[in-house]
Parts: structure tokens; C-alpha cells; sequence
């Protein structure tokens, strides 16, 4: 079937749309002008439902103030309610990285709205003269309430589903905890022997200090609900009716479930990002620490027979072209990556962060792909760490214990005993030598007995040290 067109227009001039396009002509100039990254708002399904939330939240305050006709309302909410459902989502197909601090975003929302409602009220898509996208569904806003609105409700629910996924991985790790937690081996610093621990309490440690940034997460995204709506422009709150601003943040407050508030100082939270910059902070210190324990189980099932080989990972793939036999701990090291593009992220919300100048932040479009890619990545990252990874590691428990007795680490708990000079001499021998500590120390220099030696090199003393004197 032939493809209709329908004439729009704009003050810099005229377009063909397509007649069944739900979007307008300032969409259409966004699709020419930037073609970036491929990546459309339409697949950041929160960031249009999130739209409609805001837009929704307006009509019914402009309703209120006497800005808007009941029967316009209604068309509008009609339209925004498709939004929030999920529908429409292949007309927004602006790219995420965008110039104009995000009015192609605002414009397509309008556009969108402004169609779905004129189908409603019984005219043609494009026939604006009875519902137009600036005069009624954009009235009393502008891009720069909106989309930053929009977009910290969007991320306030993706950070949902990331905080899900931190959580199961969690307690992924507390599971290896308990499963491990009589399995012991050599604790390490740089790399060296340290003294005694359990495989358990290193896994416990992991499920530890991913807690902690659950927390921290949730800290970060409790920032997510100071709107700056009805300060418009630069937070004068011009074309703005009184009351507007307050009753636009209690629907959006009732619309989207959350504690959403009204900024103090319109101005200055319509040039801020501040709550941007914390929640890529809470991210980045996640996938960070994350990564830091990928390298460790890497390190920790390192060999097989060539490496330190303390716990297998689940095998998931041949691990080279021309070495047969060969498994490489993939999945610790597709997190590794992932979290790398976090941490780039970050340092690219920091720089937009800062670029702002005066009473707006243009940068905020490349702020919104930045967190939305680094929360999808380390979501999918974390959730394929737990279940092709975590879930089906094994202890190898002869080879943990094996590394402690031949430990030249555990001369330390011979401190109090015989001292630390003899007991550096003792440790200066075995590793010159190869010789055991326990050879060393009890049948050779006689230093303390064997009941002694049985007496301090008891597993739960190994792990739960008590001090033991001679």
C-alpha cells in the first residue's frame, strides 16, 4: 500500500509527515538531525511511561487553574493513560543522545499526546487547531521541568530492578557462605600468605559488602523525588497560573505512587543534577566492587593445575582456538567489562554535570543514556554473574587445605609463644628449605610439643583465632 503523507509546519518551515505517524514534524527534524547512537527512547520504556506520568500530572493542574478545557483534559489524560499502559512506544523514536537539552524528547511526548487525543475527540491526526501539542498538552511547562521530571521518575523504578538483581546476587553469595563455611583455607594480602580463614567467611565477605551497596543505592535513589515542575523555563515559573506548580507535584505524586516533592528553589533545581551525579555515584561504587570480586574468583579458580585452582568455576564455554581443554572463567570476565562501562559512564556524567551553564544544564540527554545504559549493563551483568556463575561454584577442599599447612603464614600464630624474632627465623628456614613450620618448629627445634601444636592448629582456632600463650 502506498505510503500518505500529511503537511505540518513549524516556524522554520513546512514537512510530510506520514499520515499514520502519531508523531509530528518536530520529531521528524529530531530523526534528521541525530542519528547517534541508535538507541531511541522508545526502547527506555520507563523514561515514555514516566512522560505520560508528567504529562498526565500537568493536564489535570492546568484543569484545575482554569488553563485547560475539562473536555481538552480528557482527551489528554485519555492519551497520557496509553503512554503509562505501554502503548505507542514505536512513536518515539528520537535518539537518547540529542541536542536541545531534550526538546525533541518533550516534542515527541507532545506530539504524541496532542494525535492520540484528536483520534479521541473525533478528528484527524495533525488537525492541532482543536488540540495542539505546545498551547494545551505542553501549556504551563517546558522541556526543562519536564524532562528532567520524567527522567528521575524513570530511573527511580529501573533502579527497582537493578536493586532486585544486587539483592539475589546477594544472596547468591550468602548461600556459598553457609555452604562453604567449613572448608579452609590460606587468607592472602598482596597477593602473599596471610593467616587462616574459611572459603565460607571469603563469600560471606562478598555477600557483606554487596549489602552495603544495596543501602547505598537505595540512599541514591531516595533522592529521586524533588521535581522542579511549574518553574518552566529557568524556574520563574513563567506561563506558569498560581498554584499550578503545587497542584502539578501532588497529581504527580497520587499518578506515580512515589513521595515525588516540589523543589524549595525552582531556579536552582532546574540547573541542577546533583541527584544524577549521586545515583552514578552509587553505581559506579557497586559495579567497582563487584568487579573487584570478579577478579578474585578469577584469581581464586586460576590453573587448573598451574594456579592457585581453591574453588572451580562452573565451566561454561571451550576456552581457546588452539589449546585443547582449555575453560577461561568467562562470565567473572564479561562483568569486568560491563562494569568498566560503568565507570566510564560516571566520568562522562560528571563532565555533563559540570558543562551546565547558568540556569539550565543542556548536557541531561547524554546524563539519561549514560545511567540508563550503565543500570541495564550491570543489571544484566549481575543477574548472568549469579545464575552461570556463582550458583554452581565448587570448593576444591584438599587443594584449600593442602595451601594452609604448607603455609609458611601460619608461623603467626606462633607469635606469643616463642616471639617474633624466632619465630621470623622459623619462617626464614621453611622458605629457604621448604621444609613444613610444623617440621621446623616441632621435631626440630623442639620449640613447643605436639599436643601444643594440635592445641593451636585446631580449625575453629585457625579461623576464630583465641589467644594461645606458651
Amino acid at each position: 500500500m502506498e505510503q500518505t503523507y500529511r503537511t505540518e509546519h513549524d516556524f522554520l518551515g513546512e514537512k510530510e509527515i506520514p499520515a499514520d505517524a502519531y508523531y509530528g514534524i518536530q520529531t521528524l527534524r529530531a530523526l534528521e538531525n541525530f542519528n547517534i547512537t541508535g538507541i531511541t527512547t522508545a526502547q527506555e520504556p520507563w523514561f515514555i511511561k514516566s512522560l505520560g506520568c508528567v504529562k498526565k500530572a500537568a493536564a489535570l493542574a492546568n484543569r484545575d487553574c482554569g488553563v485547560l478545557d475539562p473536555k481538552l483534559t480528557e482527551a489528554i489524560v485519555f492519551a497520557c493513560d496509553k503512554l503509562i499502559a505501554g502503548e505507542y512506544l514505536d512513536q518515539f523514536l528520537t535518539d537518547l543522545i540529542q541536542g536541545g537539552a531534550g526538546t525533541s524528547v518533550n516534542m515527541n511526548a507532545n506530539e504524541v499526546i496532542a494525535n492520540i487525543g484528536l483520534e479521541y475527540l473525533g478528528h484527524q491526526k495533525g488537525d492541532y487547531q482543536y488540540l495542539h501539542p505546545n498551547n494545551h498538552v505542553n501549556a504551563s511547562q517546558s522541556t526543562n521541568d519536564v524532562y528532567p521530571t520524567a527522567l528521575m521518575i524513570a530511573l527511580h523504578h529501573k533502579l527497582n530492578g537493578y536493586l532486585d538483581a544486587l539483592t539475589a546476587l546477594d544472596d547468591a553469595f550468602a548461600r556459598k557462605g553457609i555452604e562453604f563455611s567449613k572448608v579452609i583455607k590460606m587468607g592472602r594480602t598482596q597477593l602473599q600468605d596471610a593467616v587462616p580463614m574459611t572459603l565460607g567467611q571469603e563469600f560471606q565477605g562478598y555477600a557483606t559488602t554487596t549489602a552495603e551497596d544495596i543501602r547505598r543505592l537505595r540512599e541514591a535513589q531516595g533522592m529521586l523525588v524533588e521535581c522542579n515542575m511549574g518553574g518552566t523555563a529557568i524556574g520563574t515559573r513563567v506561563n506558569a497560573p498560581e498554584r499550578y506548580p503545587e497542584l502539578c507535584t501532588k497529581y504527580l505524586a497520587e499518578i506515580t505512587g512515589l513521595p515525588i516533592t516540589l523543589a524549595a528553589d525552582l531556579i536552582e533545581a532546574t540547573s541542577d543534577t546533583g541527584a544524577f551525579v549521586q545515583v552514578s555515584g552509587a553505581l559506579k561504587r557497586s559495579a567497582i566492587k563487584i568487579s573487584k570480586i570478579c577478579n578474585d574468583l578469577r584469581l581464586l579458580s586460576s590453573g587448573p593445575r598451574a594456579g592457585f585452582y581453591e574453588i572451580a568455576l562452573p565451566p561454561m564455554q571451550p576456552g581457546s582456538s588452539i589449546m585443547p581443554g582449555k575453560v577461561n572463567p568467562v562470565i567473572p570476565e564479561v562483568v569486568n567489562q560491563a562494569a568498566y562501562y560503568v565507570m566510564g559512564a560516571d566520568v562522562t556524567i560528571t563532565m555533563a554535570a559540570e558543562a551546565g551553564q547558568l540556569q539550565l544544564n543542556v548536557m541531561e540527554p547524554v546524563i539519561a543514556f549514560s545511567l540508563f545504559t550503565s543500570i541495564n549493563y550491570m543489571t544484566n551483568a549481575i543477574n548472568t554473574l549469579r545464575t552461570r556463575c556463582i550458583d554452581g561454584i565448587k570448593a576444591n577442599v584438599e587443594a584449600c587445605r593442602d595451601m594452609v599447612m604448607r603455609s609458611i603464614g601460619i608461623v603467626t600464630f606462633l607469635n606469643p609463644i616463642v616471639g617474633y624474632e624466632t619465630a621470623s627465623a622459623v619462617a626464614k628456614e621453611a622458605l629457604a628449605t621448604g621444609k613444613s613450620v610444623h617440621d621446623i618448629v616441632v621435631l626440630e627445634r623442639k620449640l613447643i610439643m605436639q599436643e601444643k601444636w594440635d592445641e593451636i592448629y585446631t580449625f575453629e582456632n585457625m579461623i576464630n583465632p583465641e589467644f594461645i600463650s606458651g
